[in-house]
């Protein structure tokens, strides 16, 4: 690391960390998140005791390959988005140089339609009284003025 400011392999691992969660997916099969997903072994004692899915051959390997491929597949995509997001706030506070990297995250809870709390955050936000990267205060503070203007 340079002048405080991470290198391209950093960056890379800051995106990466994310995505490797999903090499150890396994599907839950309506379980809910309480459960930690199930083996091959688990799911053939689950669906081998449902006479149905026996009988017309769901609880097969295949069968679980497939859920676990389709499954991988949401997770990956979910765990790119997560590794973008934390790489964009990762340079936002590089570049502003701010002191807590907190300066970067936005957030607020809300009820949703049926009661429950929902929180809603952005990818990242500018703190202007908190960059301390001058060259990046005024070229944010133009774009302001510059906007206003229009």
């Amino acid at each position: 690391m340079t002048n405080n400011v991470p290198d391209e392999q950093e960056y890379l691992e800051t995106f990466l960390q994310p995505i490797r969660k999903c090499k150890d997916y396994r599907p839950k099969f309506g379980q809910g998140n309480s459960n930690k997903g199930f083996s091959l072994q688990e799911f053939k004692i689950l669906y081998g005791a449902d006479s149905f899915y026996c009988w017309v051959g769901l609880d097969t390997e295949l069968m679980y390959a497939a859920h676990r491929a389709a499954g991988g597949m949401t997770s990956i995509y979910r765990q790119v988005g997560i590794g973008c997001e934390r790489l964009f706030r990762q340079i936002i506070v590089d570049t502003t140089r701010y002191i807590d990297p907190s300066f970067a995250r936005w957030s607020y809870t809300t009820q949703t339609a049926s009661g429950k709390s929902k929180t809603l955050s952005l990818d990242g936000r500018l703190k202007l009284s908190e960059i301390r990267n001058q060259s990046v205060l005024n070229k944010v503070n133009q774009w302001i003025t510059d906007y206003c203007n229009e």
